[in-house]
């Protein structure tokens, strides 16, 4: 059975028991601040299950697509590992519980294939239960399992919870035994590769206030509304019901690895359980390769570009390790070329995004990849000269810190540092590399323990909107509302009372300030209470559904429970929904010029200012820039009217609305259509015709990171402005040059290219005026016990290269066989700077340029024996050290 059959099943299992069919969240679309991706199917559904929000359904399902990290130094090595998986949920939220759970899913994974389930022989269904959760052995008694194959296991194995304070409880799980030859008998406790787990049923009906372990934590009370979470791991049951040893032989990767191995002519032979990576390391490498292309692809599907941080980084981590691995088994070539559409045909099926949007990711994929060959190539080129200067000084090893320093600061795999280090013979220090590891994760470890507060810090938040329930918000239709203060918050609790100059945070029942999102900043204004005012100068959302105004106090108090006013700043919130319905018509247009691919990464709408970043692989041209400018103002003289509309996400794909990467959209969205212009799903405020814009000025463009550009952009009398601005500075250049206004750019280009054609003949008349002393400085040579010495500071003004020339000038004016050192010492800006050039018949006599400036230097400076230069004492050190060097020579030759 094809994985995706196993996936329209389970959907259509649940969905004929009264779920709603709930589609996949993109992998970065969550609100969770721990969280770089969705981890497990239920993290969509978090905020039903802590009360956040009301769900519109009382049961639902999904096959959600799932990334997990933490373990990516394994993947390869065991048959289980992996970092993209798909994780089929189902869900109760006070509906059914433990007896309709087990029931459910029972009767799908025994029901015949001929009728809809997946006909796995029930006799090989092991359940296991809490310990102590006799309802949970009894009801799977009750479906037929014998005592016998019914397992009791701890809190380890069968006890849910986040890893945080919040719901939690017992769960079951279930587990196919998938015969003797994979293992010995006797249950999940005594072999989890022959018995495969597939299926967890987690029962929360408890609340955890202390989490100190997976299995160290305390419950504090029973949940009112008790919920069901169960999971089953596509993968898993994909293996089981495909007959294969495991996930890297299901249909959705097999070809991936196959492809991989046939470019490297290597044989990939499938190992049950658990894999010793370095028995096999081909095999490894190709279970990288797989896991990690297919990873890739979903990533970038899903909108996540290559970047050096946050999600990115992990996309570009996991990109590099899939080309590395490749590169390990011998091809030298791009690989994803001939990967990536491998992927795409796997996962099509199951996601036909993937065709459909494959010209986007794989031009994004296959740059990332030529800039790493070219990362690879650079970092080589470092290492061999690491390896010659390790090799000079008699060292047998690496440095732990420069291989550390290739991995951190180029990107250069420590198994590629290896690899060519041993055929250089020699060894790396292994040690050193891994502790400046561990001491690099150590501190991301200590950053991640700090973001995990977020969960803690939003108590006062969580307690405010259980007061009241959703903010309304009113600002689409009115800018000023009367409501009621619902909450305070100040010194991270809650508070009765705010005095005069005291900054809070209030929480209204009903508000008509947008709180900042989408790209849009928050509105400003004022709240009156009674004798009292307050300032607000942000808003903000922490939790889905409460609004929190960030406030001063400027007049009198605020108490919770009195009668407000607010009001936002008028000419403020006009000035940002210009921009931001200039943003939605820059959007459109960038992609009607640059194709579909060029889609928003990124946006600020602030008043009278806009930036918009967007997906492209390369720089848009200044004639494409001006071609998007003059349409976009095209569009606003035909007037278009500006429409906004709530309607289902269905319908809104039906219409086309364009939805941003990475954003998590509810059941029912809100549509802004710019005439027959535009139609984008979005949250922000706009103007009422697209002709309130007035002008839009585009600024510039510039990159951001890999693949993603930026524009900035003025709209309005912000953009009238800076237009009157550069017409008077054009205006008084045309003066200057008493030329035409349309001629001005070409005068300065002229006058650019005469200074710099003045500057060169200047360079040119300096390097004659340095070298002209050449031969009457060599002619002057000192005798120093045999040694002719030359030390003269150059002239001022001199450049570096021109002092070094001269030196060298020098040098071969002397007879080359009388030995020879020539000193030259400069002044520039500020500071000193000396050359020493010598012949060979000085080095005979045991004199070397780089221990000579080095010596005058107190140890700085650089170079070989025969030049070698140096500097970064006060300028008024140049006759010090000339003499310096001139002893040196002269004790040398005695």
């Amino acid at each position: 059975m094809k994985t995706a059959e196993i996936k329209r099943r389970y959907l259509a299992h649940f969905e004929a028991n009264g779920h709603t069919v709930v589609p996949s969240a993109p992998l970065p679309a969550i609100d969770d601040p721990n969280l770089l991706f969705i981890n497990a199917g239920m993290v969509q559904f978090v905020p039903y299950f802590l009360g956040q929000r009301t769900p519109a359904f009382k049961r639902a399902v999904s096959v959600q697509k799932c990334i997990r990290t933490p373990d990516i130094d394994e993947v390869g090595k065991t048959s289980r590992h992996g970092t993209f998986f798909q994780m089929n949920g189902n869900f109760s939220f006070g509906d059914y519980f433990k007896e309709g759970a087990i029931k459910l899913a029972w009767e799908l994974v025994t029901k015949p294939q001929s009728e809809g389930g997946y006909g796995l022989d029930p006799e090989r269904i092991w359940p296991t239960v809490y310990l102590d959760d006799d309802e949970a052995f009894s009801l799977w008694r009750g479906i037929g399992v014998p005592e016998s194959r019914i397992v009791r296991r701890g809190k380890k194995d069968n006890y849910w919870s986040m890893g945080i304070p919040g719901p939690a409880g017992p769960c079951s799980e279930l587990f196919y035994d998938r015969g003797p030859e994979y293992g010995a008998d006797g249950g999940p406790e005594v072999d989890e590769d022959r018995f495969m787990e597939f299926w967890n049923l987690v029962f929360m009906q408890y609340e955890i206030t202390d989490v100190k372990s997976k299995s160290e934590f305390t419950i504090v009370q029973e949940l009112p509304n008790k919920n069901i979470d169960t999971g089953m791991g596509l993968e898993r049951i994909a293996s089981i019901l495909q007959g294969v040893d495991n996930l890297y032989e299901i249909d959705e990767v097999r070809p991936i690895l196959a492809r991989a191995a046939e470019m490297t002519g290597k044989q990939y032979g499938a190992h049950s359980g658990h894999v010793a990576g370095e028995s096999h390391p081909d095999d490894v490498r190709l279970r990288v390769i797989a896991d990690h292309v297919r990873t890739a692809l979903m990533l970038i599907g899903d909108g996540v570009t290559p970047s050096n941080e946050g999600r990115g980084y992990v996309l570009r981590r996991i990109m590099r390790r899939a080309i590395r691995a490749i590169r390990l088994l011998g091809w030298q070539a791009p690989a994803l070329p001939e990967l990536l559409p491998v992927a795409r045909d796997c996962m099509a099926p199951s996601y036909p995004e993937l065709a459909e949007e494959f010209g986007r990711i794989s031009t994004y994929a296959y740059a990332e990849e030529d800039a790493f060959l070219s990362t690879l190539r650079a970092g080589t080129t470092i290492l061999d000269t690491a390896i010659t200067d390790t090799r000079a000084k008699g060292g047998k090893a690496l440095s732990g810190d420069k291989a550390f320093q290739l991995h951190d600061t180029y990107g250069f795999p420590i198994d590629l540092t290896l690899e060519i280090a041993q055929e250089q013979g020699l060894e790396v220090d292994q040690e050193g590399f891994r502790r400046l590891m561990a001491d690099q994760r150590a501190r991301a470890k200590a950053d991640a323990a700090a973001r995990k507060t977020g969960h803690a810090d939003l108590s006062a938040y969580r307690n405010a909107l259980d007061l009241g329930g959703p903010v309304e918000f009113t600002g689409y239709q009115e800018v000023q509302r009367e409501s009621r203060v619902r909450a305070l918050i100040g010194g991270g609790g809650t508070v009765e009372v705010a005095g005069e100059g005291d900054f809070v945070e209030l929480v209204l029942d009903t508000t008509p300030f947008y709180a900042e999102g989408g790209g849009q900043q928050a509105d400003t204004g004022v709240i009156k209470l009674g004798g009292g005012q307050v300032e607000v100068v942000d808003v903000q959302q922490p939790i889905p559904g409460l609004i929190v105004h960030k406030a001063r106090v400027i007049r009198g108090e605020v108490r919770t429970g009195e009668a407000a006013e607010a009001e936002i700043d008028v000419t403020r919130r006009k000035a940002i929904s210009r921009s931001h319905t200039a943003t939605h018509l820059i959007h459109q247009t960038m992609r009607a010029f640059l194709g579909e691919s060029a889609t928003q990464a990124g946006s600020l709408n602030a008043p009278g200012r806009l930036r918009f970043d967007f997906n492209t692989p390369g720089a848009v041209s200044p004639a494409v820039l001006n071609d998007v400018e003059q349409q976009v103002n095209e569009v606003l003289l035909r007037d278009l009217e500006v429409h906004a509309f709530i309607t289902s996400q269905e319908e809104a794909r039906r219409l086309g609305a364009m939805a941003l990467f990475g954003e998590k959209y509810g059941d029912e969205v809100r549509v802004v259509e710019v005439g027959d212009y535009a139609r984008e799903l979005c949250g922000g405020t706009h103007v009422s015709r697209s002709g309130q814009l007035g002008l839009v000025k585009i600024l510039n463009e510039s990159s951001i990171g890999s693949g993603v550009r930026r524009v900035e952009a003025l709209v309005g009398i912000d953009a009238f402005g800076f237009l009157a601005k550069e017409h008077l500075l054009v205006s008084r250049l045309a003066e200057l040059f008493r030329v035409p206004g349309d001629q001005v750019a070409d005068r300065v280009e002229q006058t650019v290219t005469a200074l710099r054609d003045a500057e060169k003949e200047l360079e040119k008349l300096r390097a004659q005026m340095v070298l002209g002393g050449a031969a009457t400085l060599a002619a002057q040579a000192k005798d120093l016990r045999g040694v002719a010495f030359v030390g003269t500071e150059a002239p001022e003004g001199a450049a570096g290269n021109d002092v070094r020339t001269l030196a060298q000038e020098i040098r071969g004016k002397i007879d080359a066989a009388r030995p020879a050192v020539v000193a030259v010492a400069a002044r520039a800006n500020g500071k000193a700077s000396l050359i020493v050039a010598l012949n060979g018949a000085a080095k005979g006599r045991g004199l070397s340029a780089a221990d000579l400036v080095k010596g005058a230097l107190s140890g700085r400076g650089g170079g070989n024996a025969d030049l070698a230069q140096g500097g970064g004492l006060p300028a008024d050190q140049v006759p010090v050290l000339l003499a310096a060097v001139e002893k040196a020579v002269a004790d040398t030759a005695a």
